[in-house]
């Protein structure tokens, strides 16, 4: 392993950032289409479905929601690392005095801040659309530590479907 794995990763990790800035339609997918999705749901089919209780769908539908924004985001994972082993920047990285495993570390910080900024758009569109939690931080922050697992877990799954894959 490179003494340099930790600036190596970064440096890979601001490349990674800079391509998904640069790319609408991964910006589209991760963060637009999930509330495209919530506000259909909650107000387009929310009121055929009855909650039993004074609360609004919104409550309902937010979980599964930010479920379907880490799944989203975590496909585009899989397709840089594809797009990367296609253009030859990996033996390129290779050639170069750098660890090998801050490329793969660099997509995976890569596919969770994107995630996280996604999820926190899709809470805050929620809460303007009435959504209202009783639980306390302590159970925020329990709710954020498991979908972080949630994202690594599956951005890793999707980094064997990227180096796997041969063709689109």
């Amino acid at each position: 392993m490179s003494t340099h794995f930790f600036g190596d990763t970064t440096v890979l990790l601001g490349r990674s950032l800079r391509h998904i800035t640069r790319s609408p339609d991964t910006i589209i997918t991760t963060a637009i289409m999930p509330i495209a999705m919530m506000l259909m749901f909650v107000y387009v089919f929310g009121g055929a479905i009855t909650t039993g209780s004074g609360s609004s769908y919104v409550n309902y539908m937010l979980p599964g929601i930010l479920l379907i924004t880490v799944a989203s985001g975590i496909a585009y994972t899989a397709y840089r690392l594809f797009m990367d082993m296609k253009s030859g920047i990996f033996e390129r990285f290779q050639s170069m005095p750098t660890a090998r495993s801050s490329v793969l570390w660099a997509h995976v910080l890569t596919s969770l801040v994107a995630n996280l900024v996604s999820l926190v758009v899709v809470i805050l569109v929620a809460l303007l659309m009435g959504f209202r939690s009783g639980a306390g931080v302590l159970a925020w922050l329990s709710v954020g530590a498991i979908l972080v697992l949630f994202t690594l877990a599956l951005t890793w799954i999707a980094v064997i479907a990227g180096l796997s894959a041969t063709t689109m």
